[in-house]
C-alpha cells in the first residue's frame, strides 16, 4: 500500500525561498504531499488558528531554520515560525528540522547581502530559538542538495518508525496525482532557471563583491555610508557640530591613519576625540589596530592590511568611474 504523507514545511520566507523549493521538490519526488503557509499573510488570531489547523491535519512537521527570525506575533512576542514549531512539538507530531550551516549562510550572504540573510531586528530571539531547535535532533545542511537528501532519508525513517495515517490513492484520484506530477515538473524547470540566475549572480559577485574579512566590499560601503559621526563644534573648530559618514571620514583621515595617531600628551583635541570616540568603530571591522607604545601608557592607532586593501578598492573603483 503506497501511503502518502502530508508534510507541513515551515520557515521564514524571503531568505529561504530556494531552500523551501528544494524541500517541496524532495517531498513530491518521494511521493508525498507538501503543505505550508508561506503565502498566508500572518497577522491575527484567526489566521494563527488556521495555521495550527493545517499542522493538525499534517502527518509530519518540517522546519528549515536559517539566519532570520521572521515576523513576530504581537501577543506572544514570538515569531510565527517559532510558534508553529512549538505547536507541532506540543501535539506530538513527528518533527524534524534542517538547520542552514554557517558556511551555507556565508554563501547566501555573498549572493543576497548580509541584511537579507541575517536577523537585524530580533537577534537575541533568533539565537535563543536556534539554541532550542539545536537541543533536539537536527540535520545541518550545506546546500539545497543536502536538504533533499535529508527529506528523503527522514520521511523514509518516519514511515517505518511511526504509525502515520497519511492517505492512499484510489481510482478516483488520478487527476490529483497528475496535477501533482505536473507541479513537480514545473518546479524542476523553475529550479533550473534559478540555478542559471545563481550562476550569473555568482559571476557578478566575484567581480564586484570582494570579501574584506567578515564583510563584502558592498557591505562595508553600505554600513559606512549609513553610519554618521557627530563631531562637536568645539572639537572641529566650527560654528556648529560636524556630521560626517564613516565612509567619508575614513577617506579623509586615511593618510593620517597610515602614519598612525596616538593618545599621548600634546596630541591635538581633534585627534584625541577621534582616537577615543571614532577609532573603535573601525577597529571592529579590523581596519585599524591599537599598538601600545613602549615605556608609556599611550597607544598608537594605525591601519591594518585589511584597512589598506579597502582603501585601495575605493581608489580603484573611483578611478574607474567616468570623470
Amino acid at each position: 500500500m503506497n501511503k502518502k504523507l502530508q508534510v507541513f514545511v515551515s520557515s521564514t520566507y524571503t531568505d529561504l525561498k530556494e531552500e523551501r523549493q528544494a524541500a517541496v521538490e524532495a517531498i513530491l519526488d518521494a511521493g508525498h504531499i507538501p503543505a505550508g503557509m508561506e503565502l498566508f499573510k500572518a497577522g491575527n488570531d484567526s489566521q494563527l488558528k488556521t495555521i495550527y489547523k493545517w499542522i493538525d491535519e499534517s502527518d509530519v512537521y518540517m522546519l528549515i531554520l536559517g539566519g532570520r527570525y521572521g515576523s513576530v506575533e504581537a501577543k506572544s512576542g514570538k515569531s510565527y515560525t517559532q510558534l508553529e514549531y512549538e505547536y507541532a512539538l506540543s501535539k506530538n507530531i513527528p518533527v524534524f528540522a534542517v538547520v542552514v550551516s554557517q558556511s551555507f549562510l556565508t554563501t547566501k550572504i555573498n549572493t543576497m547581502g548580509y541584511d537579507k540573510v541575517t536577523e537585524q531586528v530580533y537577534p537575541e530571539k533568533h539565537r535563543d530559538f536556534k539554541a532550542f531547535v539545536m537541543s533536539k535532533i537536527v540535520r545541518e545542511v550545506d546546500d539545497c542538495k543536502d536538504i533533499k537528501i535529508q527529506v528523503h532519508a527522514t520521511l523514509n525513517e518516519f514511515i517505518h518508525n511511526y504509525n502515520l495515517i497519511g492517505w492512499v490513492r484510489d481510482t478516483n484520484e488520478d487527476k490529483l496525482i497528475q496535477l501533482l506530477e505536473d507541479k513537480n515538473e514545473l518546479l524542476e524547470k523553475n529550479n533550473a532557471l534559478n540555478r542559471q540566475v545563481q550562476e550569473l549572480q555568482r559571476q557578478i559577485a566575484e567581480k564586484n563583491n570582494e570579501q574584506l574579512g567578515r564583510y563584502s566590499f558592498d557591505d562595508i560601503i553600505h554600513l559606512f555610508s549609513n553610519k554618521v559621526f557627530q563631531i562637536p563644534a568645539k572639537i572641529a573648530h566650527t560654528d556648529t557640530d560636524v556630521h560626517i559618514s564613516a565612509l567619508d571620514l575614513y577617506k579623509e583621515y586615511h593618510d593620517l591613519f597610515i602614519i598612525g595617531i596616538s593618545n599621548g600628551s600634546g596630541t591635538p583635541d581633534e585627534i584625541i576625540y577621534i582616537f577615543n570616540h571614532i577609532v573603535p568603530y573601525y577597529v571592529h571591522f579590523d581596519f585599524l589596530e591599537r599598538v601600545k607604545l613602549s615605556d608609556t601608557n599611550a597607544q598608537r592607532i594605525h591601519t591594518t592590511k585589511l584597512g589598506n586593501a579597502f582603501y585601495a578598492m575605493l581608489e580603484s573603483k573611483n578611478s574607474a568611474l567616468p570623470q
